[in-house]
């Protein structure tokens, strides 16, 4: 079977303090979670209870946008245990964007853990049901911006027929264990959450398993389950180079595999598994999103695991559970280290986007010292967008040139950094002028 990826750049790397992809751990309740109300690109989200108010597991307590605005932008928000509003907190970011969250002390009885679960799907719903679901239990886009996926149906069926929606099972980066082993665990319901969306949420007439070729068997297992719908489905097999799995070079992908194979894909909706196990699950049981696959480690974890993590549970209290730090770490983010986000406070929490929390010692955090550019052109070499870093970090440096043609392409993936022998921050000061996109 062909084995499909985008014409450029990129490169193949693999990183031995990421956790084992064999199975997940179930992480302990927390006995403090902090619930952002504030997400991005959404923006905040009205609360919808005080300090001092008892809260039930699964309660709406964060109001978002609404199924009739022209975009709903920001999701609700639940609460993830029961317990008691303590306190309201704020924070600010690497970014310095504004945070707040709720914080709730676990007390008082669950109404989902444990319990047996109501199908509500015997008699299939209707398009305008499931988007009501779909912004009722806060479904957002798991592994990108955290974006309401009621938003981007609402894009989708703007965009007209034909469409394809794409299950992206690609795993270019190897801390994406955590949605590796979801993959492996929550199969059906991956597979059961990407036909609710095929059927009642757009104008799908196809669905195609997009797997690295490395991970065959991951989509050959859900092309075995997708026999049963009725709508056509197929596998497609990708490269692993990253950043394969980014939006740009993936479609880049598809086009070249529509073309082989003489179809017309039309508009793509690109979901991964663990927004499609959400969906399945507000859909099949009015469950808003409660907890998530988190891969935790790096150099300085001592026992490095791929966690079911209760959303709102502190990043410290993971880290613990993990037997610890071997040493202080130097370096602490969520994400993976090409492009991760700094955490700034251990009591940061666990989002409804965090696929990865790790903490580096030293050797491995990537602080070395800095030199002057050799004009190797090694930056260039491995940009999959065709960029030339090198001279873009010289003109935003050195001259302070506001304009840089072709930098707003930037995905900001991290690979130029990644191979410079000067250990230049290239991809983070090109991406910290422009604006480019991630993902």
């Amino acid at each position: 079977m062909k084995v499909y990826s985008f014409p450029r750049g990129g490169l193949s790397f693999d990183d031995p303090t990421v956790p084992p992809r064999n199975s997940s751990v179930v992480a302990f309740l927390p006995a403090f979670s902090v619930i952002p109300l504030t997400q991005y690109p959404g923006g905040s989200v009205a609360s919808l209870v005080s300090v001092g108010d008892f809260v039930r597991e699964g309660m709406l307590i964060g109001k978002g946008g609404n199924l009739d605005s022209a975009n709903i932008h920001s999701a609700n928000v639940h609460a993830t245990v029961p317990g008691k509003v303590v306190r309201k907190v704020t924070w600010k970011d690497n970014d310095g964007r504004p945070y707040e969250a709720l914080v709730i002390r676990m007390e008082g009885a669950f109404q989902c853990l444990g319990k047996k679960e109501e199908n509500f799907l015997h008699g299939g719903i209707t398009h305008k049901e499931l988007q009501r679901i779909l912004v009722d239990y806060g479904i957002v886009e798991m592994e990108g911006s955290g974006r309401p996926v009621a938003d981007m149906l609402a894009e989708l069926n703007r965009a007209g027929s034909p469409q394809t929606l794409v299950v992206r099972c690609v795993f270019d980066d190897p801390w994406l264990a955590a949605d590796y082993v979801l993959c492996k665990e929550r199969l059906e319901a991956i597979v059961e959450g990407s036909f609710i969306i095929a059927r009642f949420g757009a104008k799908i007439g196809r669905v195609i398993f997009a797997v690295s070729s490395k991970e065959k068997e991951i989509g050959e297992a859900m092309l075995a389950e997708a026999s049963q719908y009725d709508i056509p489905s197929s596998m497609f097999l990708t490269g692993s180079r990253y950043p394969q799995r980014n939006r740009r070079e993936l479609e880049i992908a598809l086009r070249s595999y529509e073309k082989k194979e003489n179809i017309d894909l039309g508009a793509l909706l690109i979901l991964g598994p663990a927004t499609l196990a959400a969906v399945h699950d507000a859909a099949k049981y009015h469950h808003p999103i409660l907890d998530r696959y988190v891969a935790v480690g790096g150099s300085a974890v001592q026992k490095p695991q791929v966690m079911r993590v209760r959303i709102g549970k502190r990043i410290s209290d993971l880290f613990e559970e993990c037997e610890g730090f071997v040493d202080i770490p130097h370096r602490v983010a969520t994400g993976s280290p090409l492009c991760g986000k700094p955490v700034l406070n251990l009591d940061e929490p666990i989002t409804k986007t965090s696929y990865a929390v790790f903490a580096l010692l030293k050797d491995q955090a990537g602080d070395h010292q800095r030199r002057d550019c050799i004009s190797c052109g090694e930056c260039r070499s491995v940009c999959p967008v065709g960029l030339d870093p090198e001279e873009l970090y010289k003109r935003i440096m050195v001259l302070h040139s506001p304009c840089n043609p072709g930098a707003e392409e930037c995905h900001g993936c991290g690979c130029c950094e990644l191979v410079c022998p000067s250990h230049l921050p290239l991809s983070d000061v090109i991406m910290g002028k422009t604006g480019g996109l991630n993902g």
